[in-house]
C-alpha cells in the first residue's frame, strides 16, 4: 500500500506559537508514518489493519488540529491516538474473529545495506523478537511500545493508562526482561 502523504494550503504563521501548526503536524506525521504503522502491525497483527488505523490516526488528528497548538510532543500525540485507535479496532466484535497471518511481517525502515551474514543474523534476530512481542500480554506490549516507539514519559503512560507510574515501569521491566531472554537465548 502506498504511503499516505498529505499537502497542505499555505497558511499564515500563528502568531501566538510562531509555527505554522498544520504544516508541522503534516511533516511529523509523514516523518514518522512508517514506524507508526510497524508499531501498529505489532498491536493488531496484521499490516492491512495497521495501514487502515494509519489513516484514520491521521484524519483524527487533522479534525482537531486547531488544538495542535497545545500540543507539546506531537511524535507522542500522534502514537497515543494511534494505540487508541488500535484498541478502539481491537474491542470490535467482528474484527476479533479474524486471525492474522503468520508470515507477515512488518515494513522494512530503509537504511544501508549490511552483509550477507548480518542480514540473515538480523533477520533471525528480529523475527524472535518479533514473536516475542507478540507473545508479551496485552499492557506490557503497550506499555513498550508507548515508550519505546511512542517517546512517551513513564508519567505520561500512566496518566494516559489511568495507572500509578509504578505499575507502568513494573510492566515496561516485565516486557524488557522477557525481550532480553529472547535475545540471551539467541
Amino acid at each position: 500500500m502506498s504511503e499516505l502523504v498529505v499537502g497542505i494550503q499555505e497558511r499564515p504563521r500563528d502568531p501566538e506559537s510562531g509555527m505554522d501548526t498544520e504544516e508541522d503536524f503534516v511533516r511529523a506525521f509523514n516523518q514518522m508514518r512508517t514506524e507508526l504503522v510497524s508499531t501498529l502491525f505489532f498491536v493488531l497483527g496484521s499490516h492491512d489493519d495497521a495501514q487502515d488505523v494509519a489513516q484514520e490516526v491521521f484524519l483524527k488528528c487533522w479534525r482537531t488540529r486547531d488544538s495542535l497548538g497545545d500540543v507539546k510532543n506531537m511524535r507522542a500525540w500522534i502514537f497515543r491516538v494511534g494505540l487508541n485507535a488500535a484498541k478502539d479496532l481491537q474491542r470490535n466484535a467482528w474484527r476479533r474473529k479474524a486471525k492474522p497471518f503468520g508470515d507477515q511481517a512488518p515494513p522494512e525502515v530503509p537504511g544501508k545495506l549490511p552483509s550477507p551474514s548480518d542480514i540473515l543474523y538480523n533477520k533471525e534476530t528480529l523475527e524472535r523478537l518479533r514473536k516475542a512481542l507478540f507473545d508479551l500480554r496485552p499492557e506490557e506490549k503497550e506499555v513498550f511500545l508507548l515508550r519505546q516507539n511512542g517517546d512517551l514519559t513513564y508519567e505520561e503512560i500512566a496518566r494516559m493508562r489511568r495507572t500509578p507510574v509504578g505499575t507502568v515501569k513494573t510492566q515496561m521491566r516485565s516486557a524488557l526482561q522477557k525481550l532480553r531472554r529472547v535475545l540471551k537465548d539467541s
